[in-house]
């Protein structure tokens, strides 16, 4: 009797700073899809955020590691950070496959994403090594969401492109991010080792 793959789910994102938006979707995506684990991996140069200031991948790091600290199904990889050059989702992927064949990936993202993902560097090769996992907010999954999903499963013939309900939880990091800068409160927004984190280490203070 075969045995059944394991299944990982690759959570990518700056993570400047991680929040519990982040932290939900991970969460409802292993227990919509029964995955066994899920990798966070903070990435390195992202060719959609090249022009843009980001913190030093140390401190993003750390404060990943303290926010999934207490979550036995989630760990932390440094492979996009310690990686050379522009870090392209079909390459990374295709590396976890290599590295892991006993898994089956299960790449998640925002559903927003979908309506750019025909323009993302070489989707065909992203659907050949995961499945994908379109996040939706409060289980509402609008007409155009559909259609794009289904677009994309006849273009690039698979079935392997899914939709994930979350909570909707509408604080951003660029949100959090500012309001430490303007010294306002960001408690309950973010785990409370990681807004101590923010606080010793002096994050966001000058943008």
């Amino acid at each position: 009797m075969t045995e059944q793959r394991k299944k990982m789910g690759i959570m990518g994102g700056a993570f400047d700073p991680i929040h519990y938006g982040h932290l939900l979707i991970a969460e409802n995506a292993a227990a919509q899809y029964g995955l066994d684990e899920v990798v966070f991996m903070p990435t390195g140069v992202s060719p959609h955020k090249e022009k843009q200031h980001i913190t030093d991948p140390a401190h993003r790091c750390e404060m990943t590691r303290l926010a999934i600290a207490d979550n036995p199904r989630f760990s932390l990889s440094t492979l996009e950070i310690r990686s050379e050059g522009t870090d392209y989702t079909y390459r990374t992927l295709e590396t976890l496959k290599k590295l892991y064949p006993d898994r089956e990936l299960y790449f998640i993202m925002g559903g927003d994403s979908l309506k750019e993902f025909e323009t993302w560097k070489n989707p065909d090769r992203i659907l050949k090594a995961a499945n994908l996992l379109a996040a939706i907010r409060d289980n509402v999954e609008g007409e155009a969401f559909r259609q794009q999903m289904e677009h994309l499963k006849q273009t690039f013939r698979t079935e392997g492109i899914y939709s994930l309900s979350t909570p909707n939880f509408t604080v951003s990091s660029r949100k959090i991010r500012s309001l430490v800068q303007q010294g306002q409160t960001i408690r309950y927004m973010v785990p409370e080792p990681v807004r101590i984190y923010i606080k010793e280490h002096g994050l966001y203070r000058e943008r």
